[in-house]
């Protein structure tokens, strides 16, 4: 059932002021968030381009590449574990249906020839992909968006992507971004390095700050 619009609006002044959870400890009492670093999670899968469309060598890369480009890029955030975020991370394969569609073709590319495709689109767009895809000042557990129907989430773009969860007796969550004429991402993994200050989950599209033709 659909949350009513003052739910909605009521569930999304929680989230935007930084809705955090963390897990109860045997004693019941609130258990610190850890610092380890979303940075930390995607590089320690040494495997590089690979078959598994599942993983996330293509985003590992891209967040790199910004890095040794621009040091000082907000993308950094990632890497301190200490600030508080929730990242929506685009899978191998959902980079992949995205250079097919910029290409206008119907053939997936490999991993290794998405990134360069995707790399090819300029540093400063990679980047801000990249910063779409993150929500500064706030740990969202799958728990918490769930009960986030309708919220409007603010990225590090300052761009907002707005929650939709559906479905009646299993509830999924997508996320609406600006691109009107294609699939709206949808999560397929939750709670990546939950317990910590930052927190990841796992979608099937890449979030398009712009609407493409």
């Amino acid at each position: 059932m659909r949350f009513t619009r003052a739910a909605a609006v009521a569930t999304a002044a929680i989230v935007a002021s930084a809705l955090t959870a963390a897990p109860a400890s045997a004693h019941g009492k609130t258990k610190p968030l850890g610092t380890k670093s979303l940075a930390a999670v995607l590089t320690a899968d040494k495997s590089g381009f690979d078959r598994n469309g599942h993983d996330y060598d293509i985003l590992t890369a891209a967040v790199q590449a910004v890095l040794k480009a621009k040091p000082a890029s907000p993308v950094k955030v990632l890497a301190d574990g200490k600030t508080p975020v929730t990242a929506f991370i685009p899978n191998d394969l959902a980079f992949r249906r995205l250079v097919a569609d910029i290409q206008h073709t119907k053939r997936l590319p490999g991993e290794k020839a998405a990134f360069t495709a995707v790399a090819g689109l300029g540093i400063n767009t990679v980047e801000s992909v990249l910063l779409y895809h993150v929500v500064p000042g706030a740990t969202i557990t799958r728990k918490a968006a769930l009960k986030s129907d309708g919220a409007k989430l603010k990225t590090a773009t300052g761009a907002t992507i707005k929650v939709d969860v559906y479905g009646r007796w299993h509830k999924r969550i997508a996320l609406i971004d600006a691109d009107r004429s294609d699939r709206n991402p949808r999560i397929n993994r939750f709670d990546i390095n939950k317990g910590n200050k930052q927190i990841a989950h796992g979608i099937d599209r890449v979030l398009r700050p712009i609407d493409l033709p």
